[in-house]
């Protein structure tokens, strides 16, 4: 898997499939961990894109007319 830049669907995919292998407990041990490095980076990239949708997200609030208004997401609300 390594060179190819993955979408974040493939990554979790691709985290799925390693944790099965894992959770198995039939790889050789310098088998697993590598798997279990490939695990780390990938949930590490799939966490920084999902902190940078986050940042984008609309917020929906009510605004004084009780009707839905987006405001930009403010963190800590």
């Amino acid at each position: 898997m390594a060179g190819k830049k993955l979408s974040f669907e493939e990554s979790m995919a691709r985290i799925d499939e390693i944790v099965k292998a894992l959770e198995k407990g039939d790889r050789p041990l310098e088998e697993a961990l590598g798997l279990f490095e490939e695990g780390t980076k990938l949930v590490r990239s799939c966490g920084k894109v999902l902190d940078e949708a986050e940042q984008r997200v609309v917020k929906l609030r009510r605004g004084p007319d009780g009707e839905p208004v987006e405001t930009p997401f403010e963190e800590g609300e």
